[in-house]
């Protein structure tokens, strides 16, 4: 084998096998033109259910051997290089997102047990300051923990979360300074500031507080598959190494987590899968008990429970209730066959989320797209929903640490209304505003509109786009527009509010959220009939919701951009397979791409957990199937559009390999002479740069890249 590093003005170009007719197509080149970098090919039979596939980038699996950081390297000095012509614009953008975003900020603050909470930033700070004090007006503020201090010199920082002890005298907290969302779970005595010695490594940056102030629970991490599979106990002042295993979990497509009720009466141990649900619980007194089970799992019984004095509230699907049920039972006797029903099931309406309080309910319903919150008040003999005006918004739950109290926090957003914090009095049913995120520089809302369109799909199901737009914008085709989507696991992408955004929008661009089937926008039926053998549903409706603006002029194929993330960069993968000609640009962000070879390979982090949203290859049905759509596996010789893919060295969710091999494979095969650019953050991962204004570097980007394709200066 001949090796090279050839070292070229964009970088270090790594050619392994190089034949003498692409040496000279490459010496032909202008010299003027950034050389793209060539990947080693060194092919590798997968061979399964008697079907062979050959991967030629297989090697790239490998984050501890040096060629393949050349190569990653390689690849970022070629994306540089090619949008060098943006720089410019890159910084314009990111000084002008950065800018809209007030620095010297700090959040609602909320009480709890004596002590007033809230996060802090400082100007000139990237990471969050966590203080409390006795006062309203915080007066006497403690810094609890300085992210500015304890991140100085990192090339990455992150909280996970923190828990003080009953007795406000030890903050346990947990931070990731490697990007695998692997955290470290460290204690604090806030009496003097000092550390204790025993540092937990591999949580899963969660724990939760007995009542007895030194037993702490946590959920800990598989080294290698990063599944959260034991429930440990941890007495402060011991030896780490020494932590009960309170639960283990055999079964590899689940995970588990702890956590107190809002009551603090419970410690409860959730294990879930995509399809099941399981809880076990132990008075918070009583930290050396044995948990009980609430209800043993059985396939396809999805609950969530919410402890409220002498009960549990129920959220379940039990008796085939697709959009989910709410019932009740005592909290001795938790069993399914003690639930009582208090609110049936609705094929309208799907019931997202329950927050129980002493006295009152508040539940998260969705219903046509829309939440809403609706108060059950058992004891006042009301039911009735916070009322909102607003055509599209989204409305959740907030920060509700207090068990006893008459009012209720929520957030409020709509793709034109900046994210706005408000109090509900139950009493008088009225709102108030405490907070609304401050767009520095001045924000006109009236000056944009946002509206609600449904394209017909090609089985005659309507799909639902949320679009935002200036109004000086025109609607006649020839404005640029980004598509995007994710459609996956259940998840809504809902219309929120972005500073970020008007960058685009300013700039003449339409904004389009696509909610494709795979989410749970419409209820949980549209998440079931975008999954497993229904998945292709997904990859069409983005289609269709494309030709849909296409048709109605809300732009032109030389202007329409599409964009998705993680499971929505798989549908980038996959859109660009099956109708390249219908897009001008595509960002895929973080792509799971590689999607059967990744879901045959158990030792990947997140993978066995991921059977009932994909399908387990190990069947042939399911092997089958993903193949027909996987994008590694579908490249073809034909013509792409323009592709930026982006992805982090120490990604835990989408390995890095799976972008940086579909580049590759991409760079042999298609036909074009579009831009086809890999960047690699090689100190990030999954949710890309650290700190509160670094990861706007790469909004700005990529951006700079749709604005250089779409013509604008």
């Amino acid at each position: 084998m001949k090796k090279a590093l050839i070292l070229l003005s964009t970088g270090y170009l790594f050619i392994q096998c190089q034949s003498s007719q692409e040496s000279e197509n490459a010496s032909t080149q202008s010299m003027n033109t950034p050389t793209p970098p060539v990947c080693a090919i060194q092919p590798k039979e997968l061979t399964f259910h008697s079907h062979t596939r050959i991967d030629n980038y297989f090697w790239l699996n490998d984050r501890e051997n040096p060629e393949v950081i050349a190569y990653l390297e390689a690849e970022n000095a070629y994306t540089k290089a090619m949008l060098s012509s943006t720089e410019e614009m890159q910084k314009s953008l990111f000084d002008e997102m950065k800018g809209r975003i007030k620095e010297q900020d700090e959040s609602v603050p909320y009480f709890y047990n004596g002590f007033h909470y809230r996060t802090k930033y400082i100007a000139g700070g990237e990471y969050p300051i966590h203080v409390r004090a006795t006062s309203a007006d915080f007066l006497d503020e403690e810094i609890l923990l300085d992210g500015n201090v304890m991140g100085k010199g990192l090339e990455y920082f992150a909280f996970g979360g923190y828990d003080i002890s009953p007795d406000n005298t030890i903050l346990a907290y947990t931070v990731d300074k490697v990007s695998r969302r692997m955290y470290d779970l460290q204690f604090k005595n806030l009496a003097t500031g000092e550390l204790y010695p025993e540092v937990i490594k591999n949580t899963d940056g969660g724990c939760t507080w007995a009542n007895d102030n030194k037993t702490v629970f946590y959920a800990l991490q598989d080294d290698e598959t990063l599944r959260t599979y034991r429930i440990m106990k941890h007495v402060l002042g011991t030896d780490p190494s020494k932590d009960a295993v309170v639960f283990e979990e055999k079964d590899e497509t689940f995970g588990v987590y702890v956590y107190k009720s809002r009551s603090d009466k419970y410690l409860i141990i959730s294990s879930s899968s995509t399809m099941t649900d399981e809880y076990q619980l132990l008075e918070a007194d009583n930290p050396n008990g044995k948990f009980r089970l609430f209800q043993p799992r059985e396939r396809g019984l999805e609950y969530s429970i919410s402890h409220q004095n002498n009960q549990f509230y129920v959220l379940t699907n039990k008796d085939k209730a697709t959009n989910f049920k709410l019932m009740v039972c005592p909290e001795n006797k938790t069993g399914k066959a003690n639930w009582k029903e208090v609110l049936p099931h609705r094929p309208e309406t799907l019931i997202e989320d329950v927050s129980a309080f002493e006295n009152h309910l508040v539940i998260t319903e969705r219903t046509n797209g829309l939440t809403q919150l609706r108060v059950i008040r058992p004891n006042a003999n009301e039911d009735f929903y916070i009322p909102f005006n607003d055509e599209s918004y989204v409305a959740y739950a907030s920060t509700n640490a207090e068990y006893s109290t008459d009012k209720f926090r929520y957030w409020y957003t709509s793709l034109t209304t900046p994210g706005t914090t408000y109090e509900f009095d139950l009493t008088s049913k009225k709102s108030e505003v405490l907070k609304q995120q401050e767009i520095v520089g001045g924000y006109d809302a009236t000056q944009y509109v946002s509206k609600r369109i449904f394209a017909t799909a090609r089985d005659g199901v309507k799909v639902p786009m949320s679009v935002v737009y200036k109004k000086s914008t025109p609607l006649d085709g020839s404005a640029p527009l980004l598509q995007y989507a994710y459609g996956s696991y259940g998840y809504s992408i809902d219309p929120t509010f972005s500073s970020s955004r008007l960058s685009l929008l300013d700039r003449g661009f339409i904004f389009v959220i696509a909610h494709i089937r795979g989410g749970e926008e419409m209820g949980r039926e549209w998440y079931e009939n975008g999954k497993l053998l229904n998945k292709m549903n997904t990859f069409y409706d983005f289609i269709d919701c494309s030709l849909y603006l296409l048709e109605q002029k809300f732009t032109s194929k030389e202007k329409l951009f599409a964009m998705g993330g993680s499971a929505g960069g798989l549908l980038m993968g996959t859109i660009v397979n099956l109708r390249p000609d219908l897009y001008k640009g595509i960002i895929a962000a973080v792509p799971f791409v590689d999607v059967v070879t990744t879901m045959l390979d158990a030792s990947i982090p997140l993978t066995t957990g991921e059977y009932d949203e994909w399908g387990n290859p190990n069947e042939k049905e399911y092997y089958e199937y993903m193949l027909s759509y996987s994008p590694y596996d579908n490249v073809s010789a034909q013509a792409y559009p323009n592709m930026l893919v982006t992805t982090g060295l120490h990604d835990s969710q989408v390995q890095y390999w799976e972008p940086a091999k579909w580049v590759a494979k991409l760079r042999t095969l298609k036909t074009d002479d579009n831009m086809l650019l890999l960047h690699t953050n090689m100190s990030a991962g999954h949710g890309g740069a650290s700190g509160r204004f670094e990861y706007l570097r790469e909004v700005a980007m990529e951006y700079a890249f749709l604005m250089h394709l779409a013509g604008k200066k």
